[in-house]
């Protein structure tokens, strides 16, 4: 596996999820080495072997002293890195702990929210460099698949109801997902066709919104998700707010053929069944099992709470 920080530069970790990208991050490791190499020097990196190992990897550094660290993979591996650099609470257990995001995976949207998708060599740039900048982080609450609480932390969309279900299924399947950022596109419509709408009680900042039937929901502290598309226009991840997107009772022909066309260009916002409002909590509650998606991940079901701890932790970007 090799040891776990980097020769040359002993305050970098590189934490690496060669399966991400259904096992394209494997092949493309070999360029992220060499890009890495030039700036870090002669380094070993750490490879995760089952899912979670991100964060046992990034909290056993943190331990050693490590205070900087660079994921390699989706936005799965980022987030897992994340969690393993967080206490219970949701603060950073080391103050000055940095998280630096490298894409290699299905769905990269950190990295597309700083620019590192359309600059690659940025992202390079910003583990060997100084600079940071502060992030929101949203706390998610649900009950877990097993109907045991779960408490997780993201930063990018929490979803709830066909968006999640649709996540999910992209992830179970052994081939779509090899197809990258369109898998999620192409899983809409057969999950759309058979998905039946819930009825959802909304409380935003402690305020009872009443009961909405819903096809699906998202709380997004970024723009774009699921692989490009512009969920929530205006979104910010650092500005102390989470936006919510209802998607509210849209016949399944209409979401396929009134929606989805619109979703790369933001345009779904102007559709009548669709609402926005924004908030620093949320919780939602359904009658009916209704899956709950973190950044990519199926993380539980409703009932489901989601907070925003403004400016929780810092990510890597390029000295200026």
């Amino acid at each position: 596996m090799g040891t776990p920080l980097s020769i040359a530069t002993p305050s970098v970790a590189v934490i690496v999820n060669r399966a991400a990208h259904k096992g394209g991050a494997a092949r493309r490791w070999p360029s992220i080495e060499a890009a890495l190499t030039r700036r870090l020097g002669a380094f070993e990196p750490m490879f995760t072997t089952a899912p979670g190992h991100a964060t046992e990897l990034a909290r056993a550094a943190l331990e050693r002293g490590v205070r900087r660290f660079a994921a390699v993979g989706g936005d799965g591996t980022v987030n897992e890195t994340l969690n393993g650099l967080l206490e219970r609470s949701g603060r950073l257990a080391a103050p000055d702990a940095v998280l630096c995001p490298v894409p290699a995976g299905t769905a990269n949207e950190l990295c597309r929210a700083l620019g590192y998708l359309q600059h690659p060599d940025r992202a390079f740039d910003a583990v060997a460099g100084r600079g940071t900048r502060a992030i929101d982080l949203m706390r998610v609450r649900c009950a877990g698949l097993d109907g045991r609480p779960v408490e997780r932390f993201g930063y990018l969309i929490v979803s709830l109801g066909a968006a999640a279900t649709i996540s999910h299924r992209t992830s179970q399947s052994r081939w779509v997902k090899k197809l990258g950022e369109i898998s999620y596109l192409l899983m809409t419509p057969p999950v759309t066709l058979g998905y039946r709408h819930r009825d959802v009680t909304i409380e935003i900042d402690g305020v009872a919104q009443g009961s909405r039937r819903l096809f699906t929901a998202m709380v997004a502290n970024t723009e774009n998700g699921g692989g490009g598309l512009k969920l929530m226009p205006g979104a910010r991840f650092d500005d102390g707010v989470l936006d919510l997107i209802e998607v509210g009772d849209v016949s399944r022909l209409g979401v396929l053929l009134g929606v989805m066309p619109k979703l790369y260009s933001g345009a779904h916002l102007g559709h009548p069944k669709v609402r926005t409002s924004h908030g620093t909590s949320f919780r939602f509650e359904a009658a009916v099992e209704t899956l709950v998606d973190l950044d990519g991940e199926t993380v539980g079901r409703l009932p489901l709470e989601v907070s925003v701890l403004p400016a929780a932790f810092r990510v890597a970007v390029p000295d200026r």
